[in-house]
């Protein structure tokens, strides 16, 4: 197996994905997955998931399994997902404990054929809509539950149905009270319902094949980043940069400042409250924005260059104003 910890980025991006030789077992993917099926047995659900690594997180049709992607398997290869993509999608236990339990959605949805209840459809829509390059979900609406970012349930029915599993699922969710003036509070107590008549029961699709596992994909890194920075126009330049290098500064003479990101992140719950209070937007939506300005400075690797207050204050307007821009002019369409 060969030790990625001492490999360069050249030679990890040279590499190809089956000669990594990953492993879920041994990581901290093994424990997670350990607590998803904890969590299942919990709801009394006869269903567990095989997993196996590929290079990005899905569930594919017919198959009630979840692929998480390979870079979660080694610390290594996180480091570099996040210099290639500026993130790394469930890299933390709790973002990953969210999509685990999404894709679980997914699977289970597979497992007992879920998606052919009139019911399903007439709450979620039609399952075989086409799934588009992009969607531009409506921040405000109410008919769809909150878990992933980007208001994820909007982009196709099974992905809302997959989302409002999730939120189900997760242990000490208070659905019944967080979603009670919601439209979405049918779409939970329909999930409610039918896992509760399922409790105990085998499966009605079994199998444990994979689709594309990581042993099997002959791609380099290199070739796998460069499609998916297209795909997601990690390329372009970002819309925040002339707005972020005005508010902080990237000169020699602030190097030993604190980081923007660690600034930014410091002050964000005061940010989301009083621009939330000023503007009448969900603090949610607001988060989104913020998240992305954090995201954006640490990758332009920017510090603190002016006074405090100011820069406080100069924050609160720029996220105040991208955030009426981001739902406003379109720029929250989000790449699937």
């Amino acid at each position: 197996m060969p030790n990625l910890s001492k490999l360069s980025d050249k030679r990890l991006l040279d590499m190809r994905m089956c000669d990594l030789k990953l492993t879920i077992r041994d990581t901290p993917l093994q424990k997670r997955i350990e607590q998803l099926n904890q969590e299942l047995a919990s709801r009394g659900l006869n269903f567990r998931p095989h997993c196996w690594l590929s290079d990005d997180w899905y569930s594919p049709d017919g198959i009630p399994g979840i692929a998480i992607p390979f870079y979660l398997a080694h610390p290594r290869l996180a480091r570099l997902e996040r210099k290639q993509l500026l993130e790394v999608e469930g890299g933390t236990q709790q973002w990953c404990m969210k999509i685990l339990r999404h894709e679980a959605g997914h699977a289970i949805d597979t497992a007992f054929r879920i998606r052919r209840k009139a019911r399903y459809r007439e709450l979620f829509g039609s399952p075989s809509e086409t799934y588009p390059d992009y969607y531009q979900p409506t921040p405000s609406s109410r008919d769809y539950v909150l878990n992933l970012d980007m208001w994820y349930a909007q982009a196709h029915p099974l992905e809302d149905f997959a989302e409002t599993f999730a939120v189900w699922l997760r242990p000490g969710s208070r659905w019944r009270t967080q979603y009670r003036d919601w439209p979405a509070i049918e779409k939970l107590e329909f999930v409610d319902e039918f896992m509760k008549s399922i409790q105990g029961k085998r499966p009605l699709v079994y199998n444990r094949k994979t689709i594309d596992p990581v042993s099997r994909l002959r791609k380099t890194l290199r070739t796998h980043y460069q499609r998916k920075r297209e795909h997601y126009g990690v390329d372009y330049p970002s819309i925040y940069d002339a707005d972020l290098r005005k508010l902080f500064s990237s000169d020699e003479e602030h190097r030993r400042n604190v980081t923007a990101a660690a600034f930014l992140s410091r002050i964000r719950n005061e940010l989301r409250t009083i621009v939330a209070h000023w503007t009448g937007e969900y603090t949610y939506t607001i988060d989104q924005v913020i998240q992305e300005m954090i995201e954006r400075c640490r990758e332009l690797n920017l510090r603190l260059g002016g006074a405090i207050e100011q820069v406080k204050r100069d924050a609160m307007i720029l996220v105040a104003v991208r955030t009426t821009n981001f739902l406003h002019e379109g720029r929250h369409r989000v790449a699937m």
